[in-house]
């Protein structure tokens, strides 16, 4: 299973438009268009997974198709790096850091 990425949308396109655009390269398992926590608006942005060999395919042929006047940016999705959470201070350094005397 390959996720792909799919940016620049505008941000009234729906599951079913993706669904359906990315359909005609292959199978589609999943879509999903992520919305602001706060206000509930698209984020214009999304993913959608699909085999490894339908992804390919999707990703030559979608990438900087128009949609809605809109260029779409497809490719494979990268892992972002999983941060830290909490905002702390960066190398978990107490209060007693540096040369001091203890």
């Amino acid at each position: 299973m390959t996720k792909i990425y799919v940016g620049n949308l505008p941000f009234t396109t729906t599951d079913a438009e993706i669904r359906t655009l990315f359909s005609a390269h292959g199978a589609v398992d999943s879509v999903s268009l992520p919305v602001d926590r706060d206000s509930g608006q698209p984020r214009g942005f999304g993913f959608v997974e699909m085999s490894q060999a339908d992804a390919s395919r999707a990703i030559q042929n979608l990438n900087g198709t128009n949609l809605g006047g809109r260029s779409l940016k497809v490719n494979e999705a990268q892992d972002r790096p999983r941060s830290g959470g909490g905002g702390g201070r960066p190398g978990g350094g107490g209060a007693r850091s540096g040369g001091g005397r203890y």
